[in-house]
């Protein structure tokens, strides 16, 4: 094996499955590369599914608080010998650790979020494409020395030879800026289903399981799979077996796009165009309500509504959503 390279990215689980295509590209192009990816446990097993020169490293960051938690995770990774790290994540912790490294001698770099160009595109009254986290992502790596060929990324996940079968929603989100209002997804659970076809809800937590569940009981067809399945590899086997996948501007929309199925992503307080759209995903397939002085309010979702009540959510109807799915299915 030749040289170590360690990449580091901690969260969201979003941006973190953004790597998937082109660590895997990476590893593909670069076979006697060992790559070491440290990351939260969680996403453990999607990270298995890769090259067999890609080792994962599960790290859960509040097990390594304050200054004397960092020093601690540092001398841990450290003992690993990578030739090179790469820093993913660019945030107070990882900035630390890089700085570590170097005092080692260890070759360091690290991702630019280019903050600025984020700033400019909230300002655009017509909104041009963004450089996507995917290209952020293998323009750090190249300066590793180790370029990474983007005509190589693919949708690592996908299963050939499958046959398709139902759809499946995800209908949450973090923030509510990016969550379309519940009882209106709802009204597309039952219109889907009331068209005969099986409709897989998907999620986690206890509330989100409350969510699903009820309306499991209520239309026929519809199964809840939130706590079902072990790990996220197997909740990607699924979505890759469906015909269609719904999803907000979420981490499972990024998790289908490792799959070889379509996605209809929904996007309200964010924009397909500011560089976060799932890998390999057609922006025709992306329901957004265009012309909205308001929208993007933020890049990441996270600011209340100045308007109050999101109408850029609200303001997409159920069969917009419903006509989409259909049009994907025919």
């Amino acid at each position: 094996m030749g040289r170590h390279l360690m990449l580091i990215r901690f969260s969201a689980l979003g941006d973190i499955l953004m790597t998937v295509p082109v660590v895997d590209a990476l590893a593909r192009q670069y076979p006697d590369v060992r790559i070491t990816m440290v990351s939260r446990p969680y996403v453990g097993s999607i990270f298995g599914r890769l090259p067999e020169n890609v080792h994962f490293n599960g790290i859960n960051p509040r097990e390594y608080g304050g200054i004397t938690g960092l020093t601690k995770l540092f001398c841990e990774l450290y003992k690993l010998r990578p030739d090179a790290v790469c820093d993913l994540h660019d945030v107070l912790r990882t900035k630390f650790l890089r700085y570590a490294f170097r005092i080692k001698g260890t070759e360091v770099h690290s991702i630019h979020k280019d903050r600025k160009a984020r700033k400019q595109f909230l300002a655009q009254d017509v909104k041009s494409q963004q450089e996507t986290s995917f290209e952020r992502y293998a323009k750090a790596l190249e300066k590793t020395g180790f370029p990474v060929d983007t005509s190589m990324m693919r949708h690592p996940l996908a299963r050939s030879n499958r046959e398709k079968k139902g759809v499946g929603i995800a209908p949450f989100a973090t923030y509510e800026g990016k969550t379309y209002p519940l009882e209106r997804m709802e009204s597309v659970v039952k219109s889907l289903s009331g068209r005969g076809l099986e409709v897989f809800l998907f999620g986690a937590g206890e509330k989100e399981r409350a969510v699903t569940e009820s309306w499991e009981k209520k239309y026929s067809r519809v199964k809840s799979m939130v706590g079902i399945l072990p790990d996220l590899a197997s909740e990607a086997d699924l979505i890759d077996s469906l015909e269609v996948m719904v999803t907000m501007d979420s981490g499972n929309m990024h998790l289908a796009s490792l799959t070889s199925t379509p996605v209809v992503s929904i996007w309200g307080a964010t924009h397909p165009m500011a560089g976060f759209l799932g890998w390999g995903q057609k922006t025709e397939n992306a329901i957004q309500i265009e012309g909205m002085e308001c929208r993007p309010c933020s890049i990441f979702g996270n600011k209340p509504c100045r308007l109050g009540g999101y109408p850029c959510m609200n303001g997409i109807a159920p069969d917009t959503i419903v006509n989409k799915v259909l049009e994907l299915c025919r």
